[in-house]
């Protein structure tokens, strides 16, 4: 099988892109911040042979990755800064990612020719319109761009220098590919906010964000139900096999996907988290939010069920999945 290369492999969302590809039988370079953290996702496979790491201690350094793309095939490109206490967006979010997307498609261009594919872990920060908020009645596509400009970037809140972030690494990087004609192609994959079951170790400390929202409905901290986030939703096992899908279907080159399994609301994941878990009850709030919109923005994910043949997990097996990993905390 050919060899891909992993970036950022010790996150939420690449922890099963590895896995799969592990399944896949796919020789896999897993590039890593530190020894220890390459060390750590060894010792999640022991005795696997396909697996290896490569060390890049800051994605947006210049040639950061001109080592770990020799000899590989595939690549996929996971890796992100997410952080929302921030003091400079430009050095601390925009920046970063627009290199280190950047940074890895010239590192292919030059050091590694018989590269075929990319693939770009995008969001759909980069298709939303954020400034919109619920924006009810609108349905988001790929063909849509998150409109904000670095200027408004600049004077955004953490939150949307975030989404703007993503908006600018992926446009960099459909940029890169019609200015320098690479011998690869590009897909993306643009998930909304990503819940499921976790891989790596974690705790109540250093749960992702994303799941961090459900942990909160389940340990009491919230008296009543949060407004929902983001409108749109997907489960982690579904975006980590959308990479997959799209790195092995023609169909997919010099695309991008709104990878979401649908609407949601936290009132939905609060009557499931207590229909599977009647232990909870006290802890998970019932009384609704008055804030929540009735009304709000949709998604149409035609296109990846028609490209990728992705079947959406419901919001309810993810719940208790999830759930199922998080009750032992409470």
């Amino acid at each position: 099988m050919p060899t891909v290369l992993l970036t950022g492999a010790s996150g939420f969302i690449a922890g099963w892109i590895l896995r799969y590809l592990l399944d896949r039988e796919y020789t896999v370079i897993a590039t890593v911040r530190s020894n220890e953290k390459g060390e750590y996702l060894k010792a999640l496979y022991p005795g696997v042979s396909k697996l290896s790491y490569s060390v890049v201690p800051d994605i947006g350094a210049p040639d950061a990755f001109k080592d770990a793309v020799v000899g590989v095939d595939y690549i996929i490109h996971s890796a992100s800064p997410f952080r929302l206490n921030i003091s400079n967006p430009v050095t601390e979010l925009l920046e970063p990612a627009i290199n280190g997307t950047t940074g890895i498609l010239y590192a292919a261009k030059l050091y590694a020719p018989q590269v075929k594919k990319i693939i770009i872990t995008s969001s759909f920060a980069a298709i939303q319109h954020v400034s919109k908020r619920d924006y009810p009645g609108h349905v988001y596509d790929e063909t849509q761009w998150n409109p904000c400009t670095w200027e408004e970037a600049l004077a955004c809140n953490a939150h949307d220098a975030y989404c703007a972030s993503k908006e600018f690494a992926e446009k960099a990087a459909w940029d890169f590919l019609a200015k320098e004609k690479p011998n690869f192609t590009i897909t993306a994959i643009n998930p909304p906010i990503v819940l499921g079951p976790m891989l790596h170790e974690v705790n109540a400390a250093t749960i992702n964000t994303s799941c961090s929202v459900i942990w909160r409905l389940m340990n009491g901290s919230q008296k009543i139900v949060p407004v929902t986030p983001v409108h749109l939703w997907v489960d982690v096992r579904n975006v980590a096999m959308a990479h997959i899908l799209a790195l092995e279907n023609p169909a997919a080159d010099n695309q991008r996907y709104l990878v979401s399994a649908g609407s949601w609301g936290l009132e939905d994941v609060c009557q499931y988290l207590l229909k599977s878990f009647p232990e909870l009850k006290g802890k998970v709030p019932t009384a609704k939010n008055e804030l929540e919109a009735t009304e709000y923005y949709s998604g149409d994910n035609t296109k990846s069920i028609k490209d990728l043949g992705i079947e959406y997990i419901s919001l309810e097996q993810t719940v208790y999945d999830l759930a199922k990993q998080l009750i032992s905390w409470v």
